[in-house]
C-alpha cells in the first residue's frame, strides 16, 4: 500500500448538493453511503450484487472532450464512492418528493398502478427518468430497454412499462390521462457548475483516496496510469466495478491497491480507419453499443458484420446499469468463461492495444490463447489494455455471436459462441474458421484443431456432420462440470453451430443466388432468435352503478394508498427507520453440513474481531430454543445446510459479517442424509401422517374402463425473492422485560409468539409493529416469528438494538420456498376421453421441520381435483421429512405444484384418445351443481362461463388451426397453445383461522383512523380497507388515515395469506363501522343535514364513544380427515387462462406470444388492484412453471442464492399481448360479493407450461418420437431442448451416471 500522509478530498454532488469527504474509504459503496450516511433511504438494498435494480440511481458526468454532460443508469450497490469524483449523483428523493413535487415519472408509475409492494418502485423510476433525461420523447421499445435491468416480484410489469408508454402517445383504462401533470424536459436540475470547472481544469493532478485498509488512486494522464501499474502490478484497474467488485463480495478477495482511470482521456477514444475502429478501453457497454450503431448506419452491410453480432448481444448482456458501468477493457481484461462479446470479438480477428511503462504500444491477437489464458499470450501484470480494434468484416467473411440463456435478458448464457467463417472468393470453400464458445469450461475455449481440419472444405452437410463430431471431441465437457445440464450444453454446442451453418448458408445465397443453393423452407425460423417485443394489452372490468354515489369509491380503479410515497421513496420500510442509539446489526453463521453433529463451536476469534460486542448461541436463549419443532439455534446437531447456529452482533454489518467468517466449526457427519423425496420414501422419513380423499369404487372402475395409463410428474421448488429481503429491527426496553420489533411479516401474531417463548415473558409484553413489506407471497408468515425470535435473543443478551437484515444469499438459504412435488398418477378412461378412475399419489418435501407442510399437503389433497368431475377418485398426500431447509408457505399454497400433475393427466389421457387437452377438459369438467370428492356442495356456473369466455374471446380454435399452419411450415420453431381452467378454493379448513378484528376511532375533526390486523405486503389490503370506511361512514376516502398493523392495537390477529385478507378484514372493518353509525344515528336524525363534523363533535358532547372494535367471527369452515369429507372452503374463485407460445427447438428458448385470463371477481371492490394481483400472479406462475429453477448439490447445498444463478421473469418475458378480463358474478358471502384474487392467477401460469408441451408434442411427432412424455416443472430451456430429440441431441456423448456424481440434482 502506497504511503500517503493524508488523503485527497473526495468531491461528489448528491441531488444537487456538494458533498465533500475528506476520508474516503473505497471499500464503502454508494448503497450504504446515500442510505446509512446521508440518510436518503428511498434507494433500496435488495440484493447487492447489481441484479434487481433496486438501488438505481442516476449518474451525471460532464466529458472536457466532448464538452457533453452524460447521465446514466447504475446500481449504487457497486459503485465504490471514490469512484464518483466529479460526478452528480440524483437519487429517488432528488427526482422529487411530497414534501416539495412529485415529478412526472412518480405520479405517473403511481396512478398507472406500477406499484404494489412499493419496493422497486424507487429503482424503476430513476430508470424511467434517466431515459427521459437522454429522451424526452422516448420510443416503446426505448422504454422497455431501460426497463430490463430492473425485477419487479409483485406487478407482472405491465403496468410499469404502460406508465413509461405515457410519455409517448398512449393510453388505458385504469387510469385517467387528465389527471397527469406535464412533463417539461426543460425543468430538470442543471448539472453543477462547479463540477464542470473541475473537468476542465487544465491544472487537474492524480488523486489519492487512503481509506482504513485500502488506497484508491485517480490517474489523471495516461503516463499517470502506467506509472501506477507499474509500480502497483497487482492493482485492479477499476472501471466500473461489475467484475472486480463481485469478485471481491463473492470470493473473498482483497486489493490494498486500486487504480480508477475513468477520466484518462487516451481510454475513451475512438478512432476510425479503412480497415476498421479503434475503441478505447474506457468505452462503456452502452457507448460501444451506441457507437457500433452509428458505424452500422454509416458503413457498407458487408463491412460490419461482427459489429453486428456485437450489437445483438449488447442489447441483451446484463441490464442498462450494468451495460453502463461495464467497460469494454475491463470486459476483455477480465475474461469471464460466460462473456458473451469474447468470442465475436476472436471471431471477427480483433486486436488488443496494450502498452506499458517500459514498452511501447503492442497489439495482442484476442484469440484462442489470449481467452483460455495461456501463459505464452497473456497480459503481464504492468501492462494496460488501451484499445480494441475491430476490423471490417471482407467481402466473404461472416461472424455472428449466438447463445443461449435461462430468460432472454440480464442472464448470463447457458452457452454462447462467436463464430467466423471467411471463403475463398466466390466460392464456398473454407479459407479461415474460427469457432469460440463461452460457458462450456473454466474459460472462453476455441475450437481451433476443428477449425484447422475444416479450412479448405466447402460449406456443405457433410462439413456440417464432421464439424460436430469434431468439435464435440475437441470441446469435452465433463459429466460433473460446475453448473450441470453437462448433456444439454453438449447439445448446445452443436445445436448453435448448426444455426451458424444455415445463417453462413443463407448469407452465401444472398451473396449468389445463382452459384449457392437457398436453405430449406422449413429451416428458415431457424436463424433468428425471438425478438424483444414491448407487451401492450388491455384490461376488462365492470364498471361501477352510475346510481352509485358519487363519493363512494367501492368499485373504482383506485390508486394504491402508498402508491405516490412508493414512488417517490417514502414509503418506510424496516430497514429506512433512523438508526437507533447503541444499534448493532446481526450476522448469521449457518451450518454447512446437511445432517451432523457439532463437534465443537469456537467463537474466540469472531470476538475478538473489531467491532464484535457479542456472539450468541442456543446456550443465550433463555425461554425455548425449540418452539412447535422450530428451531432458533442448532446445539448439538444440525439438521440442514444453512441451519443458523449462532449469530454475531457487531457495530456495522461489515464487521459483524467478517467476524462471522472467522466463528470455527467442527462437525461429524450423520447418515442418512436424506435430500430428496424418492431418498425420503426410501427411508420412510415423514413430517405427518397421510391425508386422504376417496369416493365411489376406484378398484371396480379400473376394471370397467378402456384404458389405463399411469406417470409421475416432478415439480421443483420455487424462491420467494420478495425485494425486499427478512428484515427486522428488535429493541428492548428498559422496564418490566418489554421487546418491540419492527418487521415485514405476514403473521405479527406468530412473531409475538415465538419472541414471547424465546425470552420466557409474556405475550402482553411483547410488541410487534408492521407497517409494510417489501412483497411476501407467503414467505412472510412463518419464517419472521423463527427470526424475530434469533434477533430478540440477541437483543435480549446484548441489552441493546438490534437491526437483522438478511442478506440475499442467506435469505434464499435459510427461509427455503416452495414445496417440491411429487405426483404419481394413475387413470382410467374411456376411449371418448371420459375419466372415470383416478388414483393419485402426492409427495412433497418439506425440508427439516414440521413449518406448514402438513397444511399444505392437506390443500393439495383437497384441490387435487381441479375442476374435474371423476366419479372414482381416490387422493393419498404425505409431507415427506429431508435435510433441507424447511419450505414454507408460497402463494397458492400447494395448488400451483398439485394441479400441474391433474392437466399432465387430462393431457395424456387426449393424446391418447386422438383429442386435443381443451375438448378433453371440456368433457370432464364440472358442468352443474355438485359434490366434490369431499362432500362439498358448490355451483361450477362461474367456472362454465369464464371457460366458454376465454375459448370464444381468445379465438382459441382459429389460432391453433394457425399454429398448426406454422408449424406445417417451420422444422425448427414450434407454436403450442393451451387453455387451462381453475378452480381455486379461498381461506382456511379451520374456521378460527378465518376470524378478524379492526379498531376505529374518529377524532374531533371529523378525521378517522383505521387500523386492523391484516398486513400490507402490496396487495391494497388497506387500500380496500379504506374504500370500506369510506362507504360504510358516508366520507370521504381521504377522511381515513391507516397508520400500521400492530399486536398492540389488534391483539391475536391470524396471518394475512389465503387470499383472504380483504374479505376477512372488510367484514370486521364494515362491522366496526356500523357499530359507530348505530351510535352516530341518533345524532344524524335530529339534524338530518348536518355534516359529518358537526355530528362527530355532537356525539362527543353526548359522550357517545367515537371509538369501535370491529369483529369478524370467521368463515364456518371444517374439514373431518377420518370422514374424509366437510365444507373446507366458503367458496371458490374460478378462472381460466389461454397462452400461446413458440419454443425453438434447437436451443429450448421459449416466447410467449400471448395470453388471455378471465378471471371471476364477482364484484371487485377495487379493479385496479385486482388486474394488479391477477396480472402479477399470472407472472409468477409463469415464472415457477418455465424458468425459475432451484438448484441443489447432492449433499443439501443450495446454489441459487442470488439473481445471478436464480431467474425471476424480467420485463421482456411477460406476454407480447396481454389482455385480462375480470368476469362478473355474485358471491354473496362475502364483502360487497367480492372474491379474494391475490393467488389464483398464479395457477393459470401453466398455461404456458401446458402450451409449450403443446408445442413439444408437435416437435416431437414429427420427428416421430412418442407424444406422451414426461414434461416436468420447470420447462427450463434444458428441459425443452432435450424433449425435442433430432440428430443432434443423438450425436452427443452420453455418460454412465453410475461412473459420477452429479453437479446439481432436483429435490421433488
Amino acid at each position: 500500500m502506497p504511503s500517503v500522509s493524508e488523503s485527497d478530498e473526495l468531491i461528489f454532488f448528491v441531488n444537487g448538493k456538494k458533498v465533500i469527504e475528506k476520508n474516503p474509504d473505497p471499500e464503502e459503496n454508494l448503497l450504504f453511503y446515500i442510505r446509512k450516511v446521508l440518510n436518503l433511504t428511498g434507494t433500496k438494498y435488495s440484493c447487492g450484487t447489481g441484479g434487481c435494480g433496486a438501488c438505481t440511481v442516476m449518474v451525471s458526468r460532464y466529458n472536457p472532450e466532448t464538452r457533453k454532460i452524460y447521465h446514466y443508469p447504475v446500481t449504487a450497490c457497486l459503485v465504490p464512492i471514490c469512484w464518483l469524483h466529479g460526478a452528480a449523483v440524483t437519487t429517488v428523493e432528488g427526482v422529487g418528493s411530497i414534501k416539495k413535487r412529485v415529478h412526472p415519472v412518480q405520479e405517473r408509475l403511481a396512478k398507472c398502478h406500477g406499484t404494489q409492494c412499493g419496493f422497486c418502485s424507487p429503482g424503476m423510476v430513476m430508470s424511467i427518468y434517466t431515459l427521459l433525461r437522454n429522451h424526452p420523447e422516448p420510443t416503446p421499445d426505448q422504454i422497455t430497454e431501460a426497463l430490463g435491468g430492473n425485477l419487479c416480484r409483485c406487478t407482472g410489469y405491465r403496468p410499469i412499462v404502460e406508465s413509461g408508454k405515457t410519455f409517448s402517445p398512449m393510453c388505458t383504462k385504469l387510469y385517467n390521462e387528465d389527471e397527469f401533470q406535464p412533463f417539461d424536459p426543460s425543468q430538470e436540475p442543471i448539472f453543477p457548475p462547479e463540477l464542470i470547472r473541475m473537468a476542465e481544469d487544465p491544472n487537474k493532478r492524480k488523486l489519492t483516496f487512503q481509506g482504513k485498509r485500502t488506497t484508491w488512486i485517480i490517474p489523471v494522464t495516461l503516463n499517470d496510469l502506467l506509472e501506477l501499474k507499474a509500480n502497483y502490478p497487482e492493482a485492479p484497474l477499476v472501471m466500473g466495478n461489475t467484475a472486480v467488485g463481485p469478485r471481491i463480495k463473492f470470493n473473498d478477495e482483497f486489493y490494498p491497491v486500486f487504480i480508477s482511470p475513468l477520466g484518462v482521456p487516451k481510454l475513451n477514444v475512438m478512432d476510425t480507419t479503412n480497415n476498421g475502429v479503434t475503441v478505447g478501453a474506457g468505452y462503456s457497454l452502452a457507448q460501444l453499443k451506441d457507437a457500433l450503431n452509428f458505424l452500422i448506419s454509416k458503413q457498407p452491410e458487408e463491412k460490419t458484420k461482427t459489429y453486428h453480432a456485437l450489437q445483438k448481444h449488447l442489447r441483451t448482456l446484463a441490464g442498462p446499469q450494468i451495460r453502463n458501468m461495464a467497460t469494454l477493457g475491463g470486459h476483455i481484461a477480465s475474461r469471464p468463461s460466460f462473456s458473451d462479446l469474447n468470442p465475436i470479438l476472436a471471431a471477427g480477428n480483433a486486436n488488443i492495444n496494450v502498452i506499458s511503462k517500459e514498452g511501447k504500444e503492442l497489439q495482442l491477437p484476442l484469440n484462442g490463447p489470449f481467452l483460455e489464458k495461456l501463459p505464452e499470450a497473456d497480459l503481464k501484470p504492468e501492462e494496460v489494455i488501451l484499445s480494441i480494434f475491430i476490423p471490417y468484416t471482407a467481402q466473404w467473411q461472416f461472424v455472428s455471436g449466438l447463445r443461449l440463456a435461462q430468460r432472454q435478458e440480464n442472464a448470463f448464457a447457458i452457452v454462447n459462441a462467436g463464430m467466423g467463417v471467411e471463403f475463398e472468393e466466390g466460392t464456398n470453400t473454407i479459407k479461415d474458421l474460427k469457432m469460440f464458445f463461452g460457458s462450456v469450461a473454466p474459460t472462453v475455449v476455441s475450437a481451433s484443431q476443428t477449425c484447422k481440419q475444416l479450412v479448405g472444405r466447402q460449406w456443405d452437410d457433410q462439413m456440417l456432420s464432421d464439424a460436430c463430431q469434431l468439435v464435440l471431441q475437441e470441446i469435452h465437457i465433463p459429466p460433473d462440470a460446475e453448473g450441470g445440464m453437462v448433456e444439454y450444453r453438449r447439445t448446445l454446442i452443436i445445436s448453435l453451430l448448426f444455426k451458424f451453418y444455415l445463417k453462413v448458408q443463407r448469407w452465401l445465397n444472398e451473396m449468389d443466388p445463382q452459384k449457392f443453393p437457398d436453405i430449406p423452407e422449413k429451416s428458415v425460423s431457424a436463424l433468428d432468435d425471438f425478438p424483444i417485443e414491448t407487451p401492450q394489452g388491455i384490461q376488462m372490468f365492470q364498471c361501477v352503478d352510475p346510481k352509485q354515489p358519487q363519493k363512494d369509491p367501492v368499485g373504482h380503479p383506485i390508486m394504491h394508498q402508498s402508491g405516490i410515497k412508493h414512488a417517490t421513496g417514502e414509503a418506510i420500510f424496516v430497514d429506512d427507520m433512523p438508526p437507533i442509539d447503541q444499534e448493532l446489526c446481526l450476522a448469521v453463521v449457518t451450518s454447512t453440513r446437511a445432517h451432523a453433529k457439532i463437534i465443537s463451536l469456537d467463537v474466540s476469534e469472531a470476538l475478538a474481531c473489531p467491532g464484535v460486542v457479542d456472539v450468541i448461541t442456543a446456550e443465550d436463549v433463555p425461554g425455548e430454543n425449540n418452539h412447535s419443532g422450530e428451531i432458533l439455534y442448532a446445539q448439538s446437531e444440525v439438521i440442514c445446510v444453512g441451519q443458523i447456529i449462532c449469530t454475531v452482533a457487531a457495530d456495522t454489518y461489515i464487521h459483524a459479517k467478517e467476524a462471522a467468517k472467522r466463528v470455527k466449526i467442527a462437525y461429524d457427519d450423520i447418515e442418512p442424509t436424506i435430500i430428496t423425496i424418492e431418498q425420503a420414501l426410501e427411508h420412510n422419513s415423514f413430517l405427518s401422517d397421510e391425508k386422504k380423499i376417496e369416493q365411489g369404487n376406484v378398484e371396480y372402475a379400473f376394471k370397467h374402463v378402456d384404458q389405463i395409463i399411469e406417470g409421475e410428474i416432478h415439480v421443483e421448488g420455487q424462491e420467494h425473492f420478495y425485494m425486499e429481503t427478512q428484515t427486522i429491527l428488535a429493541i428492548p426496553q428498559t422496564e418490566d422485560k418489554e421487546m418491540v420489533l419492527h418487521l415485514g411479516t405476514q403473521f405479527p401474531t406468530h412473531v409475538q409468539e415465538f419472541v414471547s417463548a424465546a425470552l420466557n415473558v409474556p405475550r402482553s409484553r411483547i410488541a410487534c409493529h408492521m407497517k409494510r413489506a417489501g412483497g411476501a407471497f407467503g414467505g412472510k408468515v412463518t419464517k419472521p416469528a423463527l427470526l424475530g425470535a434469533v434477533c430478540a435473543v440477541a437483543a435480549n443478551k446484548t441489552g441493546r438494538p438490534i437491526r437483522f437484515i438478511l442478506a440475499r444469499s442467506d435469505d434464499m438459504l435459510i427461509t427455503a420456498g416452495r414445496h417440491p412435488l411429487l405426483g404419481k398418477y394413475k387413470i382410467g378412461f374411456m376411449n371418448n376421453g371420459e375419466i372415470k378412475a383416478a388414483d393419485v399419489e402426492y409427495y412433497i418435501n418439506g425440508g427439516c421441520t414440521p413449518d406448514e407442510s402438513e397444511l399444505v399437503i392437506e390443500f393439495v389433497v383437497l384441490k387435487s381435483e381441479n375442476t374435474y368431475h371423476i366419479p372414482n377418485f381416490r387422493c393419498r398426500g404425505r409431507a415427506c421429512k429431508t435435510n433441507l431447509p424447511s419450505n414454507t408457505a408460497f402463494r397458492g399454497f400447494g395448488f400451483p405444484q398439485a394441479t400441474v400433475v391433474v392437466e399432465a393427466y387430462i393431457a395424456a389421457v387426449a393424446s391418447k384418445c386422438n383429442l386435443l387437452p381443451e375438448e378433453v377438459r371440456e368433457i370432464n369438467m364440472y358442468k352443474q351443481t355438485s359434490k366434490t370428492a369431499f362432500k362439498q356442495t358448490f355451483n361450477p356456473e362461474p367456472l362454465r362461463r369464464c371457460w366458454k369466455e376465454c375459448l370464444e374471446k381468445s379465438s382459441f380454435f382459429a389460432r391453433k388451426k394457425a399454429a398448426e399452419e406454422f408449424n406445417r411450415n417451420n422444422y425448427w420453431k414450434k407454436r403450442g397453445l393451451a387453455v387451462v381452467p381453475m378452480k381455486f378454493s379461498v381461506a382456511i379448513p379451520t374456521a378460527f383461522y378465518n376470524q378478524a378484528a379492526a379498531l376505529i376511532h374518529i377524532f374531533l375533526d371529523g378525521s378517522v383512523l383505521l387500523t386492523h390486523g391484516g398486513c400490507e405486503l402490496g396487495q391494497g389490503l388497506h387500500t380496500k380497507m379504506i374504500q370500506v370506511v369510506s362507504r360504510e361512514l358516508n366520507i370521504p376516502k381521504s377522511y381515513v388515515h391507516f397508520s400500521e398493523t400492530s399486536t398492540t392495537t389488534v391483539p391475536n390477529a391470524l396471518f394475512t395469506s389465503g387470499s383472504m385478507g380483504a374479505d376477512i378484514y372488510g367484514k370486521a372493518v364494515q362491522n366496526a363501522c356500523q357499530i359507530l353509525m348505530d351510535r352516530l344515528r341518533p345524532i344524524i336524525r335530529k339534524n338530518p343535514k348536518g355534516k359529518w363534523e358537526e355530528w362527530v363533535k355532537m356525539a362527543f358532547e353526548e359522550s357517545i364513544s367515537l371509538s369501535a372494535t370491529g369483529y369478524f367471527k370467521g368463515y364456518q369452515t371444517n374439514m373431518d380427515w377420518k370422514k374424509e369429507e366437510g365444507d373446507p372452503y366458503p367458496y371458490y374463485v374460478y378462472g381460466a387462462a389461454c397462452s400461446e407460445v413458440e419454443v425453438d427447438c434447437l436451443t429450448g428458448a421459449h416466447k410467449l406470444l400471448r395470453t388471455d385470463i378471465f378471471m371471476d371477481a364477482a364484484f371487485s371492490i377495487n379493479p385496479a388492484l385486482d388486474i394488479g394481483q391477477v396480472e402479477g400472479a399470472f407472472i409468477q406462475g409463469m415464472g415457477f412453471y418455465t424458468i425459475e429453477e432451484l438448484k441443489y448439490s447432492p449433499k443439501g447445498v443450495l446454489y441459487s442464492r442470488g439473481p445471478e444463478d436464480y431467474k425471476i421473469p424480467t420485463v421482456t418475458e411477460i406476454p407480447e399481448e396481454f389482455y385480462v378480463t375480470l368476469v362478473h358474478s355474485r358471491n354473496p358471502i362475502a364483502i360487497y360479493s367480492s372474491k379474494g384474487l391475490g393467488e389464483a392467477g398464479m395457477f393459470l401460469g401453466s398455461s404456458v407450461l401446458f402450451a409449450i408441451y403443446d408445442a413439444v408434442t408437435t416437435a416431437r411427432k414429427e420427428r416421430g418420437l412418442s407424444d406422451i412424455f414426461p414434461l416436468n416443472s420447470p420447462a427450463t430451456p434444458e428441459v425443452i431442448r432435450m424433449a425435442c430429440t433430432d440428430q443432434f441431441t443423438d450425436m452427443i456423448p452420453r455418460d454412465d451416471p453410475s461412473t459420477f456424481t452429479p453437479w446439481s440434482i432436483h429435490v421433488s
